[in-house]
């Protein structure tokens, strides 16, 4: 990569808006869970487990005014609304949400034994 594409890079407010995608725990978790298609509210947070409902609130909220997810209210009684990802929040969940999937399932292991030795004090100063 030239020294000139790396600034725009580094520049790039696209790229933060990116990598910001991540920097809440659950956003990505709350996508994992509708990769699956349509889903009502207590349907995610019974997919995920563990997660409060403030903090389920929040993370549908933050993703629905990202672009990332959608809401459809339906007129029936008593009222629905389901969430489903938009075809921007499919192709994050499809790209590098899969890429970091896999990378997850071939080095997870290492990194939590790396995080290990790191709290423990085993971790050789540079």
């Amino acid at each position: 990569m030239s020294g000139e594409h790396r600034y725009e890079l580094v520049a790039d407010c696209r790229l933060r808006a990116a990598t910001d995608l991540f920097a809440h725990t659950w956003d990505p978790v709350v996508l994992a869970a509708l990769r699956t298609g349509p889903c009502r509210r207590r349907e995610v947070r019974a997919a995920i487990g563990g997660i409060s409902d403030k903090v389920l609130t929040d993370a549908l909220h933050r993703l629905l005014a990202g672009g990332l997810i959608e809401r459809h209210a339906h007129a029936e009684a008593p009222p629905r609304v389901d969430y489903s990802l938009t075809g921007l929040g499919q192709s994050l969940v499809e790209g590098p949400m899969t890429a970091l999937g896999h990378w997850v399932i071939e080095h997870g292991d290492e990194l939590l034994e790396a995080q290990e030795r790191s709290c423990t004090g085993s971790v050789s100063e540079a």
